[in-house]
């Protein structure tokens, strides 16, 4: 059998500008985010927190709180009826605190009642009285000793040492700086939602939420909870940005505990405040680093020297830890290196995941580090870097060899050919100043500056996590159905996927099937992996498919099946005339496959730092232009240029959304984002004094995308939402330092760094 080719528009498939599905209800404020689901006789649930960084719990008391109308119940840490700690790595932090309050924001109680408002007037009853005690703030004196512990796991949540090449070795020009990297906040605009049901026996609950992991959270919640994991169901709801801060518990087993307690749906949502306590943060970090090189700027060794503060419960941590400490070199070639690294828990703020993972702060210092380098061999910005680039084949200082395509001198060329921007004119509109419409500079004033920054990132999880990804694919009247737990928090897979099984297919018609806990873990939508795992996963389910297709048609018209490929939306013999329609092929046929998805192995590290601790790695580079008036301290960022290493582009305009939404958050690194930590209590939790930047803030991107497949890939493509909000920070800070001739080591940039 066979029929005519017609001809077909431009299909949604893989390297095609599909639109997001979820994109017009978004703009036209009518998607669903999870603050507003609602269920029939529901009650809202409100948390107590901890006013105090550091004290002991005497008492508490919520019988006021229970007499008050309206309220439902009451719960604390008594009324956890199991595991009574929740933890990603380690299992550390509690559900609500007991004996101890650890940071200031922590957990004390959580009540259900009828009206927000009669949550807030019950919260203000419960009767709590505290021994305030010393807060642990600086790290600096957990890894002296001169502190006692402040947590049974003790003040030291890892410590990691790599020792590689020639410990003597040394040159005829040595750079040293010390770099301090604040605490950032993720800052998404949808807050954090819950909302919990119980089932009509009051053993199971169905819980809809924001999050970046649900089969993680599946099995912390269900642990707190004593209920079996098939007894609790997550439902992924409508999610407003992630970056990180909801790979952590915040509001889930609360709302859950709530709703099993009243037996009543409850919704819980934080307001901008809470949000600030609940969940982690960037971990701000103090780095020593110092570089010898050869006359000519080549790295001969590096040494360096990491802290973070990682607050008072583990989180990930120990990860954001590896990540810093492997990352000491950048996209540079270097033999031998000595790093010392801590990961400090204090009571400050619990710190956790975050877009760069460790990799952020590593990045500051060791691109302030090669503009050192660059000034005493008498060497460009960009030379000094390309003198060192990486390359495929080259061993890391960890001992693990670099498979990944590495084209770190070709996004540096590329960037260096992308246009400097026009100077500022003399008749410049106020908008295009430092300061802005307050009209506080004046363009006489103003100097600009140039600053580069060029980083790598590890992609996918390291020393040795079981990484995978689970989908399922079915086809049935004509119709292809997608199923997996990937959480979509904006990065778009819910539009890669469908791309992904079009092109597979040859099948136009693709349903997305609610993202749940009802398949197996597609892991975190984090570590830039999901296009890698999740995608391979889609990938798989659709060739298993595909090969069932085949098999069907080969049977149907003598013909191999191996002879047969898909071209466009048809199936056609690759050595015959036979050529028939995909949709006109399976009908009646319903077919259903699934795929787990692995990458290659990887490895701890041992005792020296050594071991094949990542999977894979990207590169960009980044090439800042500023406006600055030095007597005011105000920083107008004018063009950010960039040439990132995207392996495959599979979706151009997402993949230009991701790094002009990355650079915009390094920016706000650079020059105002920072949570102000004073005695362990955070000074501004609230937009009004975190300051972000705005569509008038954000500069003009030039953006150029490095295509080179990655044969490692499934799908030829690499994680794109990482690097770009890495290495443009140092490259923005760099060019405030070229504009005013000031060495500045420490981000984010304050108008009283610049002036004084």
């Amino acid at each position: 059998m066979s029929t005519t080719k017609v001809e077909q528009r431009e299909r949604d498939i893989l390297g095609v500008s599909a639109i997001r599905p979820d994109g017009a209800a978004k703009v036209t404020g009518d998607f669903s985010f999870t603050s507003d689901m609602n269920a029939e006789n529901m009650l809202w649930g409100a948390t107590l927190r901890s006013p105090h960084p550091y004290a002991r719990i005497v008492s508490i008391d919520t019988s006021r709180a229970l007499a008050l109308p309206g309220v439902h119940c009451v719960i604390t840490a008594d009324d956890v009826p199991g595991k009574p700690t929740y933890g990603l790595i380690s299992s550390d932090q509690p559900v609500f605190a007991r004996d101890y309050v650890r940071y200031m924001g922590e957990p004390v109680a959580a009540l259900a009642a009828d009206h927000p408002e009669t949550c807030r007037r019950a919260l203000a009853l419960i009767d709590i009285e505290y021994e305030v005690l010393k807060p642990l703030t600086n790290a600096e004196d957990a890894i002296a000793g001169s502190f006692p512990p402040i947590h049974p796991d003790g003040n030291i949540i890892r410590h990691q040492r790599i020792v590689r090449g020639d410990q003597s070795a040394t040159g005829p020009i040595i750079v040293e700086g010390e770099y301090e990297i604040g605490m950032q906040d993720q800052a998404f605009l949808g807050l954090e939602a819950a909302l919990a049901i119980p089932d009509s026996h009051g053993k199971g609950v169905e819980l809809h939420v924001a999050t970046q992991w649900l089969h993680e959270d599946l099995g912390q919640i269900s642990a707190c909870l004593d209920l079996p994991p098939q007894n609790v169901r997550l439902i992924l709801g409508g999610v407003g940005g992630a970056f990180g801060a909801r790979e952590d518990i915040s509001l889930q087993v609360h709302c859950c505990l709530l709703a099993l307690k009243a037996g009543r749906p409850i919704k819980m949502q934080y307001g901008r405040e809470e949000s600030f306590f609940g969940h982690v943060h960037r971990h701000p970090a103090k780095i020593f680093m110092r570089h010898y090189a050869q006359s000519d700027g080549r790295i001969i060794k590096i040494e360096a020297r990491f802290v973070f503060d990682g607050g008072a419960y583990t989180s990930t941590s120990p990860a954001v830890l590896i990540n810093g400490i492997t990352h000491t070199q950048g996209p540079y070639k270097c033999d031998n290196a000595t790093v010392d690294g801590w990961a400090i828990r204090t009571n400050n703020p619990p710190c956790g995941a975050m877009r760069g993972f460790g990799v952020v702060q590593a990045c500051f210092a060791h691109e302030s580090q090669m503009d050192k380098i660059a000034t005493a061999a008498g060497l460009s910005a960009v030379d000094v870097r390309l003198i060192n680039a990486m390359e495929t084949g080259d061993t890391l200082i960890t001992g693990q060899a670099m498979e990944s395509i590495a084209p770190v001198a070709r996004c540096i060329i590329e960037t260096d050919h992308i246009p400097l921007p026009a100077p500022l004119a003399a008749n410049a509109h106020e908008l295009l100043l430092p300061g802005g419409s307050g009209l506080t500079a004046s363009a006489s004033h103003i100097v600009r500056g140039v600053g580069w920054g060029v980083s790598m990132k590890n992609l996918m999880y390291s020393e040795g996590f079981d990484d995978f990804a689970t989908a399922r694919c079915s086809i049935k009247e004509g119709v292809v159905y997608l199923k997996f737990a990937t959480s979509e928090v904006g990065q778009g897979f819910v539009t890669l996927a469908p791309q992904i099984a079009r092109s597979v297919l040859g099948l136009d018609d693709v349903v997305v099937e609610p993202i749940d806990t009802q398949i197996g873990s597609a892991g975190s939508t984090s570590a830039s992996r999901q296009t890698w795992m999740s995608g391979g996963a889609v990938d798989g389910a659709c060739r298993l498919v595909r090969e069932q297709i085949f098999q069907h048609v080969g049977k149907q018209n003598n013909i191999d099946p191996l002879r047969l490929v898909i071209e466009g939306t048809d199936i056609i013999d690759q050595i015959g005339t036979f050529r028939i329609a995909v949709r006109e092929a399976i009908d009646g046929l319903s077919i259903s496959e699934t795929f787990e998805h692995h990458h290659k192995p990887t490895e701890e590290l041992d005792e020296n730092g050594q071991g094949n601790c990542h999977t894979a790695f990207a590169f960009v580079a980044h090439r800042a232009v500023v406006d600055v008036d030095p007597e005011l301290g105000l920083v107008k960022v004018v063009q950010i240029a960039t040439a990132q290493d995207v392996g495959r582009v599979l979706n151009p305009l997402s993949a230009l959304g991701q790094i002009e939404g990355g650079i915009a958050q390094g920016l706000g690194l650079a020059v105002m984002e920072e949570i102000v930590i004073q005695d362990g209590k955070v000074r501004n939790p609230s937009f009004t004094d975190y300051l972000l930047p705005t569509t008038l803030d954000a500069p003009d991107v030039v953006a150029k995308m490095i295509e080179e497949y990655e044969p490692q890939a499934p799908l030829g493509a690499k994680g794109i939402g990482e690097p770009p909000c890495i290495s443009v920070t140092p490259a923005i800070v760099a060019a405030i330092r070229d504009a005013i001739a000031k060495d500045l080591h420490r981000i984010p940039v304050r108008p009283q760094d610049i002036c004084l």
